[in-house]
């Protein structure tokens, strides 16, 4: 008889998740229940899979249970692959943590998350929560990035902001509108784990009151195009900064399909770190048949 699986689906802006609580690490989901539970025809359907677990309780989380971090975000792509990071899911993980009563987020206190890129802090913001990324650094290898609706292949800006992005510029609106990411664009040279993939159109005037403004589109490595990428966002504000020169701001609006993040970049003693911010909603729980 199928096991029964409970669940909770959750999105930030769009960028959507199948949430299962597994805080004992006892569940073992293969890459094909994963794809079939995030499929959007036959399953519940989904970007992604967060599984919540103890850090303490999986392999990938030790040192994240060393750090004070109790708990672990099990990214999966919607394909089953497992990925680093992913900026909108750790925000509706802790969303998920604070509604259920599993960990407590005051107003100026501080949440920390495992992920296999570290230890994520996530706090409060006017619009949901803020996620420290860490530091972030460009990378120098040239890309061209070739899509389906663009006439030649465009030079990308690789961005690292504990998972791989590459970042392309394009001059105008209709452009982006005219890009078809129902084909997965090619990158050349390829990266060896792949890469998230930004097209971004820079807003007229770039900066308005001392915050910088773009809208992007994205493809994601094992998932497609999805209405939201918070890493993604993140990679795409760094990149138009690191364009526009020394004078840009550090702080950032960027519109995507599934509707706005937010942006900031803060000096530390390590380097600088991004941050991102924006809402994290829950939409209904139930139960499924896992196959």
């Amino acid at each position: 008889m199928p096991q029964t699986l409970p669940f909770t689906k959750g999105h930030g802006t769009g960028n959507d998740f199948v949430i299962v609580a597994d805080p004992d690490g006892a569940l073992d989901l293969s890459d094909d229940q994963v794809a079939i539970l995030c499929d959007r025809r036959f399953g519940i359907g989904g970007d992604g899979i967060l599984r919540v677990v103890r850090s303490a309780a999986i392999e990938a989380g030790h040192d994240a249970a060393a750090s004070g971090a109790e708990w672990f975000m099990d990214y999966r792509n919607a394909d089953g692959s497992a990925a680093e990071m992913c900026g909108n899911g750790v925000r509706v993980f802790a969303r998920y943590l604070v509604d259920t009563g599993l960990a407590a987020l005051a107003d100026g206190g501080h949440l920390d998350i495992g992920t296999r890129a570290g230890v994520k802090r996530v706090t409060r913001s006017v619009d949901g929560f803020e996620v420290d990324l860490g530091v972030w650094r460009t990378e120098e290898d040239d890309v061209l990035v070739r899509a389906r609706g663009l006439d030649v292949a465009r030079p990308g800006q690789g961005i690292d902001v504990g998972n791989p992005h590459v970042v392309v510029a394009l001059p105008a609106q209709r452009e982006l509108e005219g890009l078809d990411l129902t084909v997965q664009p090619v990158l050349d040279p390829a990266p060896r784990h792949g890469a998230n993939i930004e097209f971004v159109v820079p807003a007229d005037p770039l900066v308005s009151g001392g915050v910088g403004a773009i809208t992007m589109r994205v493809f994601e490595r094992g998932v497609g195009e999805t209405l939201s990428c918070g890493t993604g966002v993140a990679a795409a504000a760094l990149a138009v900064r690191h364009w526009a020169g020394p004078a840009a701001p550090d702080a950032w609006q960027v519109d995507v399909p599934g509707g706005r993040l937010g942006v900031r970049v803060r000096t530390e003693d390590d380097g600088e770190h991004v941050l991102l911010s924006g809402p994290a909603t829950l939409v209904f729980t139930g139960e499924v048949a896992l196959a």
